[in-house]
């Protein structure tokens, strides 16, 4: 047969194939067979093969797989594509690393319909399924010819003819007690729902356990089926109920305790997105426990019992104190104000019930003002459904003051449960005000999270400047920063991602007035509709210059400008929108001025691209000038 490479003669650059439109209403499963050779020595840099979905009128491609390890023999990757009422295309990139004598080849690409997890066991590369292999029993593919001394049954399920293949186990080489043979599913790599069926055989002389797991991410094993002792020699039909939020490989497993247990047989495993129970099973959203508090408190709530102890509170730009994380313009929640701050005081914020056993991550931002000690002036807690603690899953240790920091926790409890968020005001002398904003709720740990693949039109600077480049570098130019700026009254205390971590700036200490720096996008692709972009940025500083976004496309000499600000702004980073429209490649330009002193040192950090029209305006529209009420606070 035939396959496809990517020639090595190019160095460190990028071969890339794509696919035609397509299209599909139904969920589909793409499985690749690839292969990349590579010598044994570990290069900085290897060579990859990466998957791109291209979806119709969007800038950016979306990567869906990714693979480096060298292996001397063809391996398979299954994906699953959700239904999408877009066109697409499949984009395979092959990245050479810098090692010369590395190949990266494609020997079949195929897209069938259906659900990566469902298998016949018809086709050579049994769909991704893999055996764990274990020097005495394994899975074998059984069946397929009537020469074949390795069929054990007359007949497979799915042909229902000796022609057909299954997955079988036999017990004849069985030495020690309790072996175990697994066959591993290709891992879910969307989040799926519903009834997982398949067909199996059992013929025992002595006992036989066949079990079904889940296996996540993290190692964790739960059992979801197991066979009742009845005995059949016909095909029997398993239906169990089937729930992977996250990445999860389903593992057959069958234990023997003799050599003469018997065999157990296996074939076409199925899913259906429907509960087998015809229970419409309501999955949990964890978006409905989650809060921006810009409208309400959303599902949270306090207990009367406590007083109010949080307060949803707005503060008007100014230069003082810090307004939301959210936008820099809305609202976030106060513990311990004025009316409250007798000391020995709790307040505390119920969130709604979250279901047992799934694994949960959290996230929130959280902002102190005041304290002299911090610690455990703001604390998580897991309560039971009947408010009694469980237990303490989080506090905080130290932060810098007055700057909106990240916290994220993992959490699986076996029994449905509660998130509580309580603030302490520990003495009358030392009590400061806790703020909370932004709590975010995902399925799966936060770990898992990190793994997933990034979200292509995003840049948080964490890493790099992403599809990012300065136009020049030397003194106007934009910096990448952690913390605050070397210059007092002017610049961010931290970043708006994290509070941690980096965010882009210009240092006006090396500029002079008027002076310019340029961060320019790499050539987006032009597409028809509506984009929006979405970033935050940072004017503080008397002597604050202008920050300016511009679009310009692929041929055109002039840039358009699409967004400006004029002069110090706020103390808090503030959210800008912009949308625009390009059917042309084109680049997006940000632009910053140094002002009239060294206190206008500008920042801009979460850049966002996003397909089709913002959802929301932005709030302001005047650029400059202050009002009487520059530093109050609204209750």
């Amino acid at each position: 047969g035939h396959y496809i490479s990517v020639d090595t003669s190019y160095e460190g650059e990028r071969a890339v194939l794509s696919s035609p439109e397509l299209y599909s209403e139904e969920w589909s499963c793409v499985r690749l067979i690839y292969q990349i050779g590579a010598t044994p020595e570990t290069s900085s840099n290897p060579a990859r093969l990466n998957l791109y979905l291209r979806k119709e009128g969007e800038s950016f491609d979306h990567l869906l797989w990714s693979a480096e390890e060298p292996s001397d023999s063809w391996l398979i990757a299954s994906l699953d594509l959700k239904n999408n009422t877009k066109k697409y295309k499949l984009v395979l990139e092959g990245e050479m690393g810098q090692d010369k004598s590395t190949s990266i080849a494609v020997f079949e690409i195929k897209i069938t319909p259906g659900y990566c997890i469902e298998c016949d066991f018809e086709e050579n590369h049994l769909c991704g399924f893999v055996n764990r292999w274990n020097p005495n029993v394994n899975w074998f593919v059984g069946g397929g010819s009537i020469h074949n001394s390795q069929s054990i049954l007359p007949k497979d399920h799915t042909l229902n003819s000796e022609l057909g293949h299954y997955m079988y186990v036999d017990s004849v080489y069985v030495k020690h007690f309790q072996e175990v043979a697994q066959l591993i599913s290709p891992k879910t790599t969307t989040p799926m729902s519903g009834c997982l069926s398949f067909y199996y055989q059992l013929k025992q002389e002595s006992s036989i356990v066949f079990t079904v797991y889940l296996k996540d991410t993290s190692g964790f094993y739960e059992e979801i089926w197991k066979t009742d002792s009845a005995l059949n020699a016909d095909w029997m039909l398993a239906e169990v109920d089937f729930n992977a939020p996250y990445p999860m490989e389903v593992i057959f497993e069958v234990a023997f305790n003799s050599a003469k247990g018997g065999y157990v047989a296996l074939d076409d495993i199925s899913f259906s997105p429907v509960y087998c129970s015809n229970q419409t099973g309501t999955s949990f959203d964890p978006a409905k426990a989650g809060c921006s508090f810009e409208e309400d408190l959303c599902n949270f709530y306090q207990d009367h019992k406590d007083g109010p102890g949080w307060s949803r509170v707005k503060v008007k730009r100014n230069v003082y104190r810090a307004g939301d994380h959210t936008t820099g313009f809305g609202y976030y929640l106060l513990a311990n104000t004025k009316f409250t701050s007798q000391p020995g005081y709790i307040g505390r914020l119920y969130g709604p019930t979250l279901p047992g056993n799934l694994q949960f991550c959290l996230r929130f931002y959280y902002a102190l003002y005041g304290f002299f000690k911090m610690t455990g002036t703001l604390a998580v807690y897991i309560f039971e459904e009947n408010h009694v603690v469980q237990e303490k899953i989080w506090s905080v240790l130290d932060s810098p003051k007055g700057v909106w920091t990240q916290a994220e926790i993992s959490f699986k409890k076996p029994m449905p449960c509660k998130v509580v968020f309580v603030s302490w005001c520990k003495s009358f002398w030392d009590c400061g005000l806790v703020a909370l904003d932004d709590i975010s709720l995902q399925l799966g740990s936060c770990q898992a999270a990190d793994v997933l693949l990034p979200n292509p039109g995003e840049c948080t600077f964490e890493k790099d400047e992403c599809m990012f480049t300065q136009k020049r570098r030397g003194r106007g130019s934009w910096h990448r920063r952690r913390g605050p700026t070397p210059t007092s009254y002017t610049g961010p205390k931290g970043d708006h991602t994290t509070g941690v971590g980096y965010y882009m700036y210009i240092e006006a200490s090396n500029m002079v007035y008027g002076q310019r720096a340029y961060l320019v996008s790499r050539l987006l692709r032009g597409t028809s509709g509506k984009q929006c972009l979405t970033f935050f940025y940072h004017m503080y500083g008397a002597g604050t210059g202008l920050l300016s976004v511009y679009l310009k496309k692929e041929g055109d000499d002039e840039e358009i400008p699409l967004w400006r600000r004029t002069g110090e702004q706020s103390i808090s980073w503030l959210r800008g929108l912009i949308e625009y429209e390009s059917d042309r490649n084109y680049q997006i330009i940000f632009e910053a001025i140094r002002g009239v002193s060294i206190r206008s040192d500008t920042a801009i950090d979460d850049i966002l691209f996003q397909g089709g029209p913002c959802l929301e305006v932005e709030e302001i529209q005047l650029s400059s000038g202050y009002s009487d009420s520059l530093n109050e606070i609204e209750y």
